[in-house]
């Protein structure tokens, strides 16, 4: 199995106990209040009306523009997974170190697989990935950088499954290119991760393609009105933007005051440097906190934002100890 955070089941085994915080992801643990919903949405096949809803306030929310079209999906790594069989195979190159799926899943579909650890690397590409802002150091491009890019690569995926908190960044609000595929995820910001819930945003031939692969209900009804409620409150993600920058301001301080200082990050998650990063994991660990480590590095160590006040006082005790 690929290496991923959220995997709790692993540390609560080795550790013991239940009272855990979960803080290995980047999803949001102060999530949009969940709506009443109602019981066709459990007891029919999802409608292309609600699927029409969902988009129409996922175009509004991110300013997308037009012509783009919109597909939802049942998460951003849904459309990860199809990504590959957009295009004959070449090669393809990642922007690394990043979210691992990409590679993974272009690799397993015969693709000729480059890592670049900038973005010049990833010229004359076939198919050329990069996550904006990056997971897990936080490395961020201005859209005119990424449609420059564009023009010199085959085929651009941009992964923007951390941008709600930062959309200055987001290629939405432009005139996507015909080679350009934004993904986009719902349950990190929301911070509602079991909706499993995604877009994908690119030509109306692209997303025509993606939406066959996909088939008819790719996403259940339960999400679809979740997702069309969330996305149409603009005041509480503005709100949470607000929220989420002061919290990742706090988590610094602590994690300094603890000899931890910033190595990058996103207003959803911090990427620390740690004299020894499995060892603060496993310090962490003995407090009931869950972290990410990553295998490439010795010393990073990444942590999202505690929600709950009670959450704070146990990180801040941790760190102090």
């Amino acid at each position: 199995m690929r290496d991923h955070g959220g995997n709790l089941d692993a540390a609560m085994a080795r550790y013991g106990g239940q009272d855990w915080i979960d803080l290995s992801t980047g999803i949001n643990r102060r999530p949009y209040p969940l709506p009443a919903i109602p019981d066709i949405a459990w007891t029919a096949l999802p409608t292309q009306t609600a699927k029409a809803r969902l988009i129409e306030a996922a175009r509004l929310a991110w300013h997308v523009a037009a012509p783009t079209k919109a597909l939802s999906l049942a998460g951003a790594q849904a459309a990860i997974q199809l990504v590959p069989l957009l295009r004959p195979t070449g090669r393809a190159v990642v922007l690394t170190p990043t979210y691992n799926e990409h590679a993974a899943c272009l690799s397993a579909h015969g693709w000729h697989l480059t890592e670049a650890a900038g973005l010049d690397a990833l010229h004359g590409a076939d198919l050329a990935v990069v996550v904006n802002p990056n997971n897990p150091d936080g490395r961020r491009w201005l859209p005119e950088r990424l449609l420059a890019l564009a023009e010199a690569v085959g085929f651009l995926v941009v992964d923007e499954s951390f941008a709600d908190a930062t959309p200055e960044l987001s290629l939405l609000s432009r005139a996507l290119p015909p080679n350009v595929l934004v993904l986009r995820s719902f349950g990190k910001f929301y911070g509602l991760a079991g909706v499993r819930l995604g877009f994908a945003f690119g030509a109306a031939a692209v997303i025509d393609r993606l939406e066959a692969m996909a088939g008819p209900w790719p996403v259940p009804g339960p999400a679809l009105h979740i997702g069309a409620l969330a996305l149409a409150d603009t005041a509480w993600a503005e709100a949470m933007r607000h929220q989420l920058a002061a919290d990742a301001a706090r988590a610094d301080r602590l994690a300094t005051a603890a000899g931890w200082p910033l190595t990058g990050g996103t207003p959803l998650f911090r990427t620390y440097h740690t004299p020894d990063a499995a060892a603060a994991q496993h310090h962490l660990a003995r407090h009931r906190i869950w972290s990410r480590i990553f295998p490439y590095s010795r010393h990073w160590l990444r942590l999202g934002l505690p929600g709950p006040e009670a959450e704070w006082d146990r990180l801040a005790a941790a760190l102090r100890a």
